[in-house]
């Protein structure tokens, strides 16, 4: 696979602004919550089936990756160019920032390079492109799409492939204390002054340094100064990755004598926690061949280890920890008559309500991290049928058993849809089932009262109890809680809380209307700890309230950012506490027809 070493793309178009990574506005309304980067992730791009642009050679591939930021396709970078080659495995690594509280829509495009003459200056250079969300791939950790050419045509049976992989470092790290005894004497007037170095063997058997400690002057048994290092960069996180160590005499004038050297893994390193020792012969291996009797150069020593695990939001999700995503709408009567286009649940063809707005905006994250798509929804404060009594806590699809929503397929969402089309013409399927249930549900109910949500919340806290009962961290669930006022029940609601508080649950509420929601901020615990009316307090802060009124003039993702900014932490601070760490799934499978990298 011939490569053009240091070539990357011509440049394609006249130079874009570069884009930070998920950069998008968020208001200043929400300063509780400011855009922070949740962790970095790496992107390995490969691709098959390629089409062939070229007369006499093949197509000469070069991956353009692309962010929408404000609506607009912005270059981020773009990968180097491999020659004559339709099924390239390119070697450049895009790194793009991780935000989970936010939809980050990436494009990549694959185009046939042609030196100087540019890249993606004709039709004919284009060799497919692929959307998809960060989301997606994080969750799924590698996913293998179709390419496209214009208008949607297939790009033959063309594929890319996207491997994900955090590079945050927050997957522990470990402190080391090592010494050496009786090392070889390279000093002619005085004894040796040795330091060590630490490299990571990578998979293309390239060495990457990991640690270099300081030098301890004249000593043939030096004991060096403890220090810590991510287990990401010691060994990228896999117990039986080789390792060396390497013992120089120091010279001040950078040209260092080899002592000796070693190789060991972090699964053998592990042998020293505790009270225990391991330790390695220093050997040098010239000296090996020259001396009959050579034993080694002297002996490094492990004298201690100990293990920090820190893991991430991001360990959990692609340990395949699944985010359950219910909605909760409120049917009070305070709402108004769905038929009276005053009312806060009134369909209108042209615009959706706030109810959907805000459902939207918050169940399009949540989907990425649902496998099957399907989205709990709940009602309350409504006569329902058949017998028209008062209910708390009815799935919206009026099936009991299964309060799951599903999608309508595409021929039956063309009628469906026609009333509310400007929201549902984007509207992704798994939130669709949603949308069609509640617009399928308000001709049925009576709006009632009164605004009471403790019923709801600890209906979701039973399916969350189940599920820590697992000991494992494989399900975590959020409740969004569409309100139009004040709860009534806030006593009860409030003892919901502090016993959902130590449930893998989050509550977002979010206040609909022109209401004064003043009441409501005793739920977010952001200026205080929450207590239940016995004075109980909770565990961890796992409610957010936000008035949807404050993001009417903001971007649609506006609100999901304010509200699922805190969701990440508050996942961490549930496993941490319960010490689940995240499962360990087998990675992804390679692809033996992609060929080895060159």
């Amino acid at each position: 696979m011939p490569f053009a070493h240091g070539a990357a793309c011509p440049p394609a178009r006249p130079a874009a602004p570069r884009a930070p990574a998920g950069m998008g506005t968020v208001p200043e309304l929400c300063p509780q919550a400011p855009l922070a980067v949740l962790s970095k992730v790496e992107l390995r791009v490969s691709c098959k089936h390629l089409l062939d642009r070229d007369t006499l050679n093949k197509s000469d591939p070069c991956v353009l990756l692309l962010m929408q930021s404000q609506g607009q396709w912005m270059e981020v970078d773009r990968s180097e160019v491999i020659k004559s080659n339709l099924n390239p495995v390119f070697a450049k690594i895009f790194t793009v920032d991780y935000y989970f509280e936010e939809v980050q829509k990436l494009r990549f495009e694959v185009y046939d390079s042609h030196g100087h003459a540019g890249v993606g200056t004709h039709d004919d250079d284009f060799l497919g492109g692929m959307e998809c969300t960060v989301g997606q791939i994080v969750a799924q950790k590698r996913v293998t799409k179709p390419l496209f050419l214009k208008y949607g045509k297939f790009a033959g049976k063309s594929t890319i492939t996207i491997i994900s992989e955090e590079i945050s470092g927050n997957n522990g790290y470990v402190e080391l204390a090592f010494r050496a005894k009786k090392l070889d004497d390279k000093d002619l007037f005085s004894k040796s002054d040795p330091f060590l170095e630490i490299y990571r063997i990578n998979d293309d058997r390239s060495e990457q340094l990991v640690y270099r400690t300081e030098v301890v002057k004249n000593n043939l048994s030096p004991v060096w100064e403890p220090f810590k290092v991510s287990l990401n960069s010691l060994c990228s996180c896999e117990e039986k990755r080789k390792l060396r160590g390497v013992v120089w005499d120091y010279d001040s004038r950078g040209k260092h004598d080899f002592i000796g050297e070693f190789f060991t893994t972090f699964e053998e390193m592990q042998k020293a926690m505790g009270e225990n020792k391991v330790q390695w012969d220093c050997m040098n291996p010239k000296y090996k061949i020259k001396k009959r009797n050579y034993k080694n150069s002297g002996v490094v020593v492990l004298l201690d280890l100990k293990i920090h695990r820190v893991y991430s939001f991001l360990d959990y999700i692609m340990g395949g920890c699944q985010i359950h995503f219910t909605v909760a709408i409120d049917f009070t009567a305070s709402n108004g008559d769905p038929r009276n286009s005053c009312s806060l649940h009134y369909i209108n063809p042209y615009q959706p309500n706030e109810y959907l707005k805000a459902l939207v905006a918050v169940g399009e994250i949540c989907q990425d991290y649902d496998s099957d798509k399907k989205f709990s929804a709940l009602g309350f404060g409504a006569r329902i049928p058949p017998k028209y009594e008062v209910s708390h806590d009815f799935a919206i699809n009026f099936n009991p058993d299964d309060d799951e929503c599903e999608g309508k397929s595409s021929s039956s969402r063309v009628q469906s849809t026609a009333r509310v089309s400007l929201l549902t013409s984007h509207t992704p399927a798994g939130i669709q089932g949603v949308v069609e249930s509640y617009q399928s549900c308000l001709p049925k109910i009576q709006l009632y009262g009164p605004t009471n949500v403790a019923p709801i919340i600890t209906k979701v806290a039973r399916v969350a109890a189940d599920e820590e009962r697992t000991k494992e961290a494989s399900q975590y669930f959020i409740l969004l809680i569409l309100t139009d006022g004040v709860v009534t029940d806030m006593a009860d609601t409030r003892e919901a809380i502090v016993r959902a508080s130590y449930l893998p649950m989050s509550i977002i509420i979010v206040g609909v209307g022109n209401a004064d929601f003043t009441d409501m901020q005793i739920l977010d615990g952001d200026d205080g700890v929450l207590r239940s009316p016995k004075g109980e307090p909770v565990l961890r802060d796992i409610v957010q309230f936000v008035p949807f009124r404050e993001f009417k003039n903001a971007s649609p993702t506006a609100l999901a950012k304010c509200v699922l900014a805190e969701v990440p932490k508050q996942v961490v601070e549930y496993y941490s506490y319960k010490a689940f760490p995240p499962r360990c799934p087998r990675p992804p499978t390679p692809d033996p027809s992609l060929g080895s990298p060159q």
